[in-house]
């Protein structure tokens, strides 16, 4: 049950997509593919932003910058993807709060941004980082010296690649059997998004050193 730890790395791509205003940002996210929104939301663990941290999707920051729209800005801002069962969920949500929005300022629908906003979509490249893990133990060990890669294939990426939306550590973890039930009980109350890769990573090991830290 040898667990092989990949490192990985986003390229964004243009989708030839782009809104001016709030209306054409609602009717476009209707139809855009999937793994748009799913760019917007989680690529920007893997690239973060310095210029507005507060905000943490693309849709947020773009209202915020370029239409003015502190109050929508900040409904979008709080809005976790890993809350949703699945992208399509997701997108519904963001249609709803946009059109919630332009039914409290209708003005909002065609007002011209600063910019527009330009849908992008993510190609995922996957590499070995050269690392090998037995048992729990020897994970644990490692930890440390996962890249913000390797937390983002293993831990976010997971979410969408295995069916019932874990990461890749519980679903090995789970060949280990009653021993790592609780292990993984833990890493399930993790929230990913919010505190950044790095905070994700540590909070991994803090689960891990519960349980393993006098195996390090």
């Amino acid at each position: 049950m040898t667990f092989i730890l990949k490192d990985c790395a986003l390229i964004a791509l243009a989708s030839g997509r782009h809104a001016i205003n709030l209306g054409e940002l609602k009717s476009i996210l209707g139809s855009i593919p999937a793994d748009s929104i799913y760019h917007h939301f989680w690529g920007g663990l893997l690239h973060p932003r310095f210029d507005d941290p507060e905000y943490r999707n693309d849709f947020a920051v773009w209202v915020h910058r370029e239409l003015h729209d502190h109050v929508l800005a900040e409904r979008l801002a709080i809005i976790d993807p890993a809350d949703f069962e699945d992208l399509e969920m997701l997108r519904i949500s963001l249609i709803d709060l946009i059109e919630e929005r332009i039914d409290e300022k209708e003005l909002l629908n065609w007002l011209p941004a600063g910019a527009p906003f330009h849908f992008l979509r993510s190609r995922i490249v996957v590499f070995d980082s050269g690392m090998r893990a037995e048992t729990p133990e020897d994970l644990y060990r490692l930890l440390p010296r996962l890249s913000s890669g390797c937390i983002f294939y293993h831990c976010i990426d997971a979410r969408r690649r295995n069916s019932d939306h874990v990461d890749d550590f519980s679903v090995w973890l789970r060949d280990f059997g009653e021993p790592c039930a609780a292990l993984c009980d833990r890493l399930a109350e993790i929230d990913p998004y919010f505190g950044g890769l790095t905070e994700l990573r540590s909070q991994i090991e803090e689960v891990f050193a519960s349980i393993y830290g006098g195996a390090a």
